[in-house]
């Protein structure tokens, strides 16, 4: 596989592996360390050089100009409130209009956002600076009382409702107006990826306009303090955004940016290459000649960080056996599918955390194809002639159906377990995976998980903690490792202790672990833009060519 550029796989993975390193460790110092008080890398120097080159006005030109923008995803938001999802395709139009107190460059290294320092006062307390000359849409000016809000909205029930994102705030308990432009954030504990999260999640709001509107209104309209605001929601349909020309930093070069929405890639690739749109998520393997051979589009595509794996409910059986749930693992041909179905577009994981990320450990290889091995089990486990059925989505990851029915198809290959695909709306299966409540979760179902703050702890907890809030796995040993884990101060420690909860989250074998999917975009030629790691599609650093 080569890419546009004709770096070789092999050379783009090595160099893709140094850059996951260098940003994880960004991800888990970034002010938390041995410096006390860090002031973040200049946000508009970061937005402007992310895409490798500087804005100049020869460089396609006037930001006060018409340039028209449509970004086509596999789903629509499922609706407009930034702290009510828990959707990457959401997410992407909300950070059009709503920021956080910081954020992330394209290499995934922590800057400047709302905030323009960051400080660890104690252990449990830190303290931002926020920037000066910020207003909302509707020109009220951005306070400390608003981001203080933001912030206890999403990690305090009490505060108006129960966001689905309090634990990506992993550990913050509460924020607090403080002297003169600052925020107050309490934690319960050290909190090492306190920075680390609030430079991923985190989208301030305005604490009255908030209040004084009910949740069907906050769903249906926005008002941020970003680059775009809103000019039109149909929902299910468009979301179109007009450039902010208020903006803190220079206004945006794209003057109006709409989010359309086809869950066929097929359906996507032909919008690009008509000319129907300017870029894709998920290009097929199958089309990245079509779109690279095309006048007019390019591929531009990153090893990204999401894996994709099939979850297990530890509570039903037969997945509440662990024999049963290893053999499921055996039984999959994951070298297969990320070859046959992934045309090499993928690498094989072994555990919750991806390489490059905080945690991970290298000494824990991926389960091998050993059809035997997995009988074996099954037998053992009790649970011989069980039938299962795998759930999975459509539209929402790279090839997610074929990989689906590739993993149920070998399960069934067994001579003692039956294993059927049942194809899903990704928004019907997101309304059952988010209920906090796992008797609403099907017994088997095909998930991806991104964790843009190169954090495992926060993929862990989130997913195979007693806790979690979308937890599929209850183990009393995973719960107080993770524990200790999140509060150790020192690095090296907490990095043991990491790669020991992943290496026994690998022998529980609550997942069958599948591939690290990579982000593959379909680009209009007249759009200057790259891929980030993250998956973020940030259209403030989108200029005209």
């Amino acid at each position: 596989m080569v890419r546009d550029d004709g770096t070789s796989r092999r050379k783009f993975l090595t160099a893709a592996g140094t850059a996951a390193a260098a940003a994880s460790f960004a991800g888990c110092t970034g002010g938390e360390g041995g410096q006390e008080t860090t002031t973040g890398t200049d946000t508009t120097t970061a937005e402007t050089t992310e895409e490798g080159t500087e804005t100049t006005e020869d460089d396609g030109g006037d930001q006060q100009g018409d340039f028209s923008v449509s970004i086509t995803q596999g789903q629509m938001p499922s609706g407009l409130d930034p702290h009510d999802h828990r959707e990457t395709p959401t997410d992407n139009v909300m950070r059009q209009a709503y920021e956080g107190v910081l954020t992330r460059d394209q290499q995934g290294s922590i800057g400047e956002a709302l905030a323009t320092e960051y400080e660890r006062v104690e252990d449990g307390r830190v303290r931002f600076t926020l920037r000066d000359g910020v207003t909302f849409h509707n020109g009220d000016d951005l306070t400390p009382e608003d981001v203080a809000y933001s912030i206890n909205r999403i990690v305090n029930p009490d505060v108006g409702f129960e966001s689905p994102q309090n634990d990506q705030l992993a550990g913050v308990t509460g924020a607090e107006a403080g002297n003169g432009n600052t925020v107050e954030v309490t934690s319960d504990g050290f909190n090492p990826v306190v920075f680390s999260a609030f430079a991923t999640y985190g989208d301030v709001v305005q604490k009255s306009w908030v209040e004084n509107n009910d949740s069907n209104y906050i769903n249906q309209n926005m008002n941020g303090t970003g680059p775009f605001q809103l000019a039109e929601y149909n929902q299910d349909e468009s979301v179109v955004f007009e450039r902010y020309d208020d903006y803190w930093q220079e206004p945006a070069d794209v003057s109006q940016l709409t989010f359309l929405a086809a869950s066929e890639s097929s359906t996507r690739v032909n919008q690009l290459l008509n000319d129907e749109t300017d870029v894709i998520v998920n290009v097929p393997p199958q089309a990245a000649n079509r779109v690279r051979q095309n006048d007019g589009t390019r591929l531009s595509a990153e090893p990204s960080t999401r894996l994709l794996f099939a979850a297990m409910r530890y509570d039903v059986e037969p997945f509440a056996n662990q024999q049963f749930r290893q053999a499921m693992n055996y039984a999959v041909n994951l070298e297969g599918i990320i070859e046959n179905v992934l045309s090499g577009f993928g690498d094989p994981t072994s555990q919750p955390t991806l390489e490059g990320f905080v945690g991970y450990n290298p000494d824990v290889d991926p389960y091998p194809h050993d059809p035997d091995q997995a009988e074996s089990l099954v037998e053992e486990s009790g649970f011989a002639g069980a039938e299962i059925t795998l759930d999975g989505p459509t539209g929402r990851y790279l090839k997610d159906v074929e990989i689906g029915q590739a993993i149920a198809n070998q399960i069934n290959q067994l001579s003692n377990v039956t294993c059927s695909y049942n194809q899903r709306e990704f928004s019907s299966m997101v309304s059952e995976l988010t209920t906090g409540d796992i008797e609403d979760k099907p017994h088997f179902y095909l998930l991806g998980w991104g964790e843009a703050t190169f954090e495992g702890a926060l993929t862990i907890d989130a997913l195979l903690t007693s806790e979690g809030a979308l937890t599929s796995f209850k183990d009393e040993e995973v719960d107080q490792l993770l524990q200790q884990a999140q509060s150790q101060s020192d690095e090296d420690q907490r990095e043991q202790t990491l790669q020991e909860l992943n290496a026994m989250l690998h022998e529980k074998a609550p997942w069958v672990y599948l591939n690290r999917q990579y982000s593959v975009y379909g680009v209009s030629e007249r759009v200057e833009w790259q891929a980030r790691r993250d998956e973020r599609i940030n259209a403030y650093a989108m200029s005209p060519k």
